[in-house]
Formats: C-alpha cells, structure tokens, sequence
C-alpha cells in the first residue's frame, strides 16, 4: 500500500458486536510505529454499501471498552448507530504526554506534539477514509491531555473532525478564551461535548468551568453544545457518566420517535405529521451524513398519531412515503387500505388489502393478516 505499511499484530477477532483488528502504523511523520486498533461493525461484512461514522479515540487504550459497550448497548435498543472505532495506544513510555505538547505561550502544537497532529489528520485519516466505509461524520474523544489537545482541531477553518468528546480536558494555553471566539465563526455544523466534576484536579475543573463560561453564549446555529458537571465523580470515574452522555447527546437526532416525542409533538399537531416523519431522516442526513431506510417503528408512530386526530388523508401520503422507503414491501398497499377502511370505502379497502398479499411481507404485516383485514371487510355494511 502506497505510503502507509501496515503489519497485522493479532488475529482477527469475530463476536456478535464487531470485528476487531490489532494492526503496527508505520508513520513517517513520528518516525516510528504505532499501534491502532480498528472496531468494525457487526454489520460491516453483511451490509456492503453501507458507510458509518467515525469514532476516533486517543488514549485508546483504556477508552476503548467504555466507548465500545456504551455503542454495543445503545446499538442494541436502536438508540446510538454503528459505528467504527479507530483507537490510537498511547499507554507506552508516556506517549500521551509526549503525543500531545504545546508551546506554554501560543498553546500550539510543537516538537512531537505537532507530528502527532499531523499524524492523525494528514496520515491516520486519510488510510482510514480509503480503507473502510467511512461516512463523512468524524468525532474525536480523549481524556485530560489527549482531550485538550484533540481540540486543537477546532483552530482551523475546516475542522477535521465533526464532533469533539472532551471529558475532563487539560487545555492548552488561552483555550478557554480562544475556543468560544472560533465556534462563533464555523461555517459547518460541530458537536461539542465538555465535561468535568466536583472531584474533578482543580486546576483543571477552574478552566473547564472558564470555558464553559464563553461557550454558553455561543449564538452560532451550527454549533451544538452540552456540557457536564459530574456530581460525586473523579476526574477518573466521570469517563464512565461522560461517554454515554456525550454520545447520547451527538446522536440525538438518530433516535427513534420516543413515547415523550409522541405525546408532546405528533399527537399536539393538527396535521403534518408525515412531513415530521421525512424531516427527521433528512435530518439525519444532513447532520449526521448518515442514510438510512425510515424505521418501521416510525412508520407505526406516524400511523397511529395520525389514526388517533382522524387525519385519514394523511395515510395516503405515508403510503407514497412507505412506497419509497420499501418498494417491494405491502407497507404501502397496507396504508392505502387503511384510508379506504378508516374512511368506510370497504371495498376498495378489500382490493388494497387483497393486493398486499402479492407483496413482501414487512414488521408484523404478512399474508395472513391481509387476507384476514379483507375477510373483515367483506362483512362490513355495504358503502
């Protein structure tokens, strides 16, 4: 591979979570090799053209395991996507401290700290971005110093990185000054997650306080902000509230519809309900540059909401949607019937039932139920 030699360490493991690769990085920049580990999803294999976003962890070492269960358990409840973790070990002759070094003055990197800079935007992602399926959605994680570095990042006009996790940061020079003045000038949208606690290092805690102080104000519409203040949590036992907080937080819009969003949102509006639905997923995409199939779970919430405000017309409109999303399904013949029976038009509700039959089955739609909703509505009274 051109540039870049890649030994592989480990065998490849297989689990019922994810393909893990132990590989050495040959980079020219540190002069040396270093270790990453790479986290394939389960269905990276199956679902070949498929792309997830990045996760990209420093020290990552000991944040590995809490970042990967964290996404293992929300992945399992459909709340947190798939994602792939590319962690850099830094756990070796104070690599941390030596990856990351800034002048005292300016709180630029310098000396290792600017090659390791480098390393990770000019060599690490490039190889990352052709080798694996890489949706163009990036976050960076560290703790103390690899946090307050990775900020860094956010100096440039075109970050490389879309989402920051900064649990605990020690910040280079002026950060909590300078930070707060460049979120007001992004042009492109950044996730920013800022943490500390009440057993937080002091010295640290004093400027993480400072800065969360000058990002609050932040007008700037691109930039989404949440910050933590742990409540009886070290400057260790924060990570493990922080990680979840963090990625809950970054993927908000990915969530399913909630019970919550239900009550206070689809059942309060009068109508547009299946407009709120195709907004969502653009606005996954758009956010997140993540593309996926509308979730059935969705589609049921659309369909109830809709059923309970007896906007019978708007099951037209999600079967045009259900006909995008899942063409060769019954989904859509299956939302046109329902129109024609909410609307006591029986037998063209028993065509459409009828029709459904000749389609795939979808969730819990199949050929039996079709065949027992047409047999209903044969009994129906006559239109």
């Amino acid at each position: 591979m051109k540039n870049f030699i890649f030994i592989l360490i480990s065998l490849i493991t297989l689990d019922v979570f994810s393909q893990k690769t132990v590989e050495l990085f040959d980079s020219k920049k540190l002069g040396e090799e270093r270790e990453i580990t790479v986290s394939l999803p389960k269905s990276y294999e199956k679902e070949t053209k498929r792309k997830y976003p990045l996760l990209v962890l420093l020290d990552g070492d000991y944040l590995y395991s809490t970042f990967q269960g964290t996404l293992t358990y929300g992945n399992y409840w459909d709340d947190l996507p798939e994602v792939i973790i590319v962690a850099v070990t830094q756990n070796k002759n104070d690599e941390r401290y030596e990856d990351c070094q800034w002048d005292e003055k300016l709180g630029l990197p310098i000396d290792k700290g600017k090659n390791f800079f480098e390393f990770l935007a000019i060599e690490l992602m490039p190889y990352i971005e052709k080798s694996y399926r890489i949706a163009p959605f990036k976050i960076i994680a560290g703790h103390d110093t690899t946090a307050g570095f990775s900020n860094l990042y956010l100096y440039k006009d075109d970050p490389v990185f879309d989402a920051y996790i900064s649990l605990s940061p020690d910040l280079p020079t002026e950060m909590e000054n300078l930070l707060p003045l460049a979120m007001n000038q992004i042009n492109k949208p950044i996730f920013f997650y800022l943490a500390t606690a009440d057993g937080d290092i002091k010295k640290l805690q004093t400027k993480i306080k400072k800065l969360n102080e000058g990002l609050v104000p932040v007008e700037n519409p691109l930039f989404n902000y949440k910050f933590d203040d742990f409540k009886g949590a070290t400057h260790y036992s924060l990570v493990l509230q922080g990680v979840p907080s963090a990625l809950y937080q970054i993927f908000a819009v990915y969530q399913p519809i909630s019970s919550l969003e239900y009550q206070e949102k689809l059942l309060t509006m009068e109508s547009g309900q299946v407009q709120y639905l195709i907004d969502k997923y653009e606005t996954i995409e758009k956010t997140l540059n993540i593309k996926m199939p509308m979730r059935l779970s969705d589609f049921k919430a659309i369909e109830s909401a809709v059923i309970s405000i007896k906007d019978y017309n708007a099951l037209d409109e999600l079967s045009i949607v259900a006909e995008k999303q899942y063409p060769k399904s019954m989904l859509h013949d299956y939302y046109m019937a329902l129109m024609y029976e909410k609307k006591g038009l029986y037998e063209k509700a028993k065509k459409n039932y009828l029709s459904a039959m000749q389609k795939e089955p979808i969730g819990d739609l199949n050929k039996d139920s079709m065949y027992e909703k047409a047999e209903q509505m044969k009994s129906m009274p006559a239109e």
